[in-house]
């Protein structure tokens, strides 16, 4: 099973079981961390559950969609890193991957 590293607002690292197929937000939100509101419940119209990726995964992750670049826009805290974590999907290829809870707006 692959992990996944979130840091918390606060700065708190955890290391997550990462079922291949689920979105970085269903296992952030699975593994208890309750900072992600993910208000749309994944489907791309809310950016509730931003986070910073770490770049050195950058060419691993699938790519921005226009919607998530447009929802991404309305942040005061995007970043060259900022992703929707719902737009992520785990796999092996991601095991270790570290994502920062971006700051709320």
């Amino acid at each position: 099973m692959a992990e996944l590293i979130v840091v918390t607002r606060d700065g708190e690292e955890q290391t997550l079981a990462a079922a291949e197929g689920l979105s970085i937000m269903e296992v952030t939100r699975d593994g208890g961390i309750d900072e992600l509101l993910a208000l749309c419940g994944g489907c791309c119209s809310c950016a509730t559950c931003h986070v910073y990726v770490d770049p050195g995964f950058a060419d691993r992750l699938p790519p921005m969609s226009a919607d998530e670049n447009d929802l991404l826009d309305g942040s005061d805290h995007r970043n060259a890193n900022s992703r929707l974590c719902c737009q992520i999907v785990m796999s092996e290829a991601l095991s270790g991957l570290r994502v920062v809870i971006a700051p709320e707006d």
